[in-house]
């Protein structure tokens, strides 16, 4: 552990004296996400869910993306991770988190004692947003019972959810992500532990939030193993 740990603080440019544990209450509960889609979408098996995401039309989106990003990893994971949505590369190779931001990822997940192969990764949304522009309200609305099916089928122990738009819309929430982090929300009808932290891309562009990063990382571990 102690050398997965001293990986992820050097990947973050961090050094182990300057870190300190902090120990936050956790918070109210937050507003759980859309509702689910009928009752077909809620009886879906892994099979049958990544059939349908890949033809889905439910919103324009489909008419620019290269393919659908179900997901990737673990289908009975304890970990499930969650982003905003596929970039240029995701969208090209078809799976969430590639690139500098997916290895920066990588690196935290095994700080922590998790391979990638051993959590299940996925977005909000399962097609990209041209240009990389924000998701729409509506976009989320229509993609969103997707990610519940899967959570609902993996049934994690934690959802770590990366950056402010994919907290954002799970949390139904308006509030910066600096008001959601250190905190324990819950979502969905199982009441899952959610745990919110930065996006690893912002973290390579803000290098002065990586020690913050670590924090929630810290606090997600905490949060798995206590329930």
């Amino acid at each position: 552990m102690r050398a997965l740990r001293r990986e992820y603080l050097q990947a973050l440019d961090l050094q182990p004296w300057a870190l300190r544990a902090r120990s936050a209450a956790p918070g109210e509960p937050a507003v759980p996400g859309a509702p689910a889609e009928p009752a077909a979408l809620d009886n879906a098996d892994w099979v049958s869910l990544r059939a349908r995401v890949s033809v889905c039309t439910r919103c324009a989106l489909s008419r620019s993306r290269t393919q659908t990003v179900f997901g990737v990893g673990n289908e009975r994971a304890g970990w499930f991770v969650v982003g905003e949505a596929p970039g240029a590369e995701e969208d090209k190779q078809g799976e969430p988190f590639v690139g500098r931001a997916g290895q920066l990822l990588n690196s935290m997940l095994r700080a922590i004692g998790l391979a990638r192969e051993a959590v299940f990764i996925a977005n909000v949304l399962k097609c990209r947003p041209p240009n990389n522009r924000d998701p729409s309200a509506a976009e989320v609305a229509e993609c969103l019972p997707y990610l519940e099916r899967q959570l609902a089928l993996v049934q994690p122990k934690i959802v770590l959810v990366v950056g402010r738009i994919a907290a954002q819309s799970l949390l139904g929430s308006e509030a910066p992500l600096g008001k959601l982090r250190q905190q324990t929300h819950r979502f969905g009808a199982a009441r899952v532990p959610l745990v919110v932290t930065y996006h690893p891309a912002y973290l390579l562009r803000s290098p002065a939030e990586k020690r913050k990063a670590w924090e929630d990382l810290k606090y997600a571990r905490k949060v798995a193993l206590n329930g």
